[in-house]
């Protein structure tokens, strides 16, 4: 599905419509033929069909987020749950699109479906935008003939997905943030400011204090080598990124050890579980079986100790063990979660208790992210105060000295 995908292209089209009237537009489709059959399908006598040109340098278009895709399929819901047809719903929401590559997906999308494509064969052929679980969710609406209400959970499932990303980055990029600043400004007094005190300390004649003496011989240090500590430090960065991307033993070792962080690691722990709950809890009530539903959750927690974790209880739901059970053998989900599934289980609820775990741990999350964002602010305060300070004095010390030798 993914190569059909990368062999479609777009093509603008002039044409004439069964009123006579002129019209022109866009399709995608695998070459010239097929977009002229899929035209004449719509009614429209194709004059003009030729490849789309591309645009230098990206010609300016947004990037389509998955802020977007949660938006649109927010909007859809809204607009068949209105009692909309499908076709005039892409047609209504395209119209107060401002992000033109949006618009053109969306076009491109109804375009499908007004030629007799289903709608989740349609959405398959866009997999950047859309993937298997997005895809499987909306085939399972339209089979059960309720692709509204499964429209509107998947725009709840992805509106909290997205939130809770957004928390975690934000909880990442403080202690990054504090750790950057530190070294911009440590850098900068270094090879700007040290330098003028060490030409006003070379007039004293006498021997400097060890601490300040240590400063001026980092300062001199980093004025000769900061080129190197600078590649060092991006060739560290990038070394981390290719590993982590290519190797999936560090990737995965990296994941087990960033959960045993302080603060921020427990933020990545109850933020899988949360994705945990809210990704079972959605496919689970769109009639998705349990162990197929597991698939889909491995590979959404974003963690790898939580994807080996639940490939281990697909395999023990498979053989008959309940969830809960499993999910406590497994030792990694909390116990309220563990609890709140039991309570699923034996209700026949199962959907809603799950919904329930992520909702709680959503509601931790967004906690433990505000009281980080707290903690931060005098946090970067006192690290640069320390910093600067201790510059400051090593630098005064001499002149202290001095004084105390005259007076």
């Amino acid at each position: 599905m993914a190569e059909k995908a990368q062999k479609l292209e777009s093509y603008v089209w002039e044409g004439k419509d069964r009123k006579g009237n002129t019209s022109k537009g866009e399709l995608t489709g695998s070459n010239m033929a097929l977009v002229k059959a899929q035209l004449r399908k719509q009614g429209i006598i194709p004059d003009k069909v030729k490849k789309k040109p591309k645009p230098l340098f990206g010609g300016g278009k947004k990037k389509i987020t998955p802020f977007d895709i949660a938006l649109l399929t927010r909007q859809l819901a809204t607009m068949m749950k209105a009692g909309v047809p499908l076709v005039q719903s892409f047609d209504i929401v395209a119209d107060g699109m401002e992000n033109k590559s949006l618009q053109e997906l969306i076009v491109n999308i109804r375009n499908d479906i007004a030629s007799g494509t289903t709608f989740a064969t349609a959405l398959r052929r866009h997999p950047k935008h859309f993937n298997d679980l997005y895809c499987n969710l909306v085939e399972s609406g339209e089979k059960a003939g309720a692709l509204e209400h499964m429209l509107s959970r998947i725009a709840l499932y992805l509106e909290k997905t997205e939130l809770l990303k957004k928390k975690v980055k934000k909880a990442m990029t403080y202690p990054i943030a504090v750790v950057v600043v530190a070294i911009i400004v440590t850098a900068i007094l270094l090879i700007k400011v040290v330098p003028q005190f060490e030409e006003l300390f070379s007039g004293f004649g006498a021997d400097l204090p060890v601490f300040t003496q240590f400063v001026i011989n980092m300062s001199e240090w980093l004025q000769s080598w900061w080129f190197v500590v600078l590649l060092s430090i991006m060739g560290f960065i990038y070394v981390f990124r290719e590993a982590k991307r290519r190797s999936s033993l560090f990737s995965d070792t990296v994941d087990k050890y960033v959960l045993k962080l302080p603060i921020v690691g427990e933020i990545l722990d109850k933020s899988a579980v949360a994705k945990f709950g809210r990704v079972l809890s959605t496919t689970f009530a769109a009639g998705v079986p349990l162990v197929d539903a597991l698939d889909s959750v491995a590979g959404a927690t974003g963690n790898a100790v939580y994807r080996d974790a639940i490939n281990n209880i697909k395999n023990d739901v498979s053989s008959g063990t309940q969830l809960q059970a499993s999910m406590r053998q497994q030792g990694v989900f909390p116990v309220m979660a563990v609890q709140l599934t039991a309570i699923g289980e034996e209700s026949g609820n199962l959907d809603d208790m799950l919904e329930k775990v992520a909702v709680h741990y959503e509601g931790v999350v967004d906690d433990m992210v505000d009281n980080l964002t707290a903690l931060m602010e005098p946090m970067i305060m006192s690290v640069l105060g320390v910093l600067v300070g201790g510059l400051i004095i090593a630098m005064y010390l001499p002149i202290f000295q001095m004084g105390q030798v005259v007076g």
